[in-house]
């Protein structure tokens, strides 16, 4: 028993990079928690999913992805859908900053974010047109046969493809569950809501495609070995089923985080007065002026 936990702990591919951005992110969230007062529940989404990024990425799991299309897909789903959704719905971005210590906070963080090159990078990768055509475009162009057979044969494409899915993923998520007006926040609440159901419906068409295809659109699984004992076919039905119906069941729940903190907004009031302030202040600009 012990022999088959040991296996399925021990990465199949070790990696410092990941494991030092991972046990940073843990030691920061967990002095966050003992400085502020953080909800069980919040604690649970943030633990939650940090544990499937680690299951997904550094564990024996990750085999079973380079050997079987449909457990590829399962890894993927997590690590593009889930896993950040669970992540950004606990709102970890005061309890992480919180966690860093003062000096460092005063001394680096804050020069850092008001420096000409952060303000461009967030600028642009958190913008809600290109966070989402990103989010969409990780998904659909590591299906494509000839981009999936180049990830699996190097090492490099494949360590960067993960990330791509994983950081497309924070990127998005954290826009649509963003639980303030805008502004200061970067996406229209409404729009928002309305944001998963846009992304998932080429998702929604690239899974009915692999799922109902007659032939084997991915025989790099083959060259490298496949892990189980199971119809080239129905492997990859299975793993068009995944993209199909499990991604648009996630997507829709984020639909509903954000309709949630849509509802609370619009009960406090908060979107009606951004709106009339800033109507106030687009007014009082050209009286200034002259």
């Amino acid at each position: 028993m012990f022999a088959i936990l040991l296996k399925w702990i021990v990465p199949w591919e070790f990696s410092w990079v990941f494991l030092a951005s991972f046990l940073a992110a843990c030691v920061l969230y967990w002095r966050g928690c003992s400085r502020l007062r953080v909800s069980v529940g919040r604690r649970l989404a943030f633990w939650s999913g940090m544990a499937i990024v680690y299951l997904s990425l550094h564990t024996y799991l990750d085999f079973y992805a380079e050997h079987e299309f449909f457990m590829h897909r399962i890894q993927q789903l997590l690590l593009h859908h889930l896993a950040p959704l669970m992540i950004v719905a606990s709102y970890p971005g005061a309890v992480l900053r919180a966690g860093i210590p003062l000096r460092w906070r005063v001394h680096a963080l804050r020069p850092a974010s008001r420096s000409w090159p952060w303000r461009l990078t967030s600028g642009v990768l958190l913008n809600p047109a290109v966070a989402t055509v990103l989010f969409v475009v990780f998904i659909l162009i590591w299906l494509v046969p000839s981009m999936q057979t180049m990830a699996m044969l190097d090492w490099r494409i494949y360590r960067f493809m993960n990330w791509s899915m994983i950081i497309s993923g924070f990127m998005y998520w954290s826009l649509v569950l963003d639980h303030r007006p805008r502004p200061p926040g970067r996406m229209i609440p409404g729009l928002r809501v309305l944001s998963p159901g846009i992304t998932m419906a080429p998702q929604i068409l690239a899974g009915a495609i692999i799922t109902f295809s007659r032939t084997d659109l991915y025989p790099i699984f083959e060259i490298c070995g496949r892990a189980f004992n199971i119809n080239v076919f129905t492997g990859q039905l299975i793993g068009g089923i995944i993209i199909w119906v499990p991604a648009a069941t996630i997507e829709t729940i984020g639909g509903l985080l954000a309709m949630r903190q849509w509802l609370r907004l619009s009960r406090s009031g908060r979107i009606r007065r951004e709106s009339r302030d800033a109507r106030m202040l687009r007014a009082a600009v050209p009286a200034n002026g002259h």
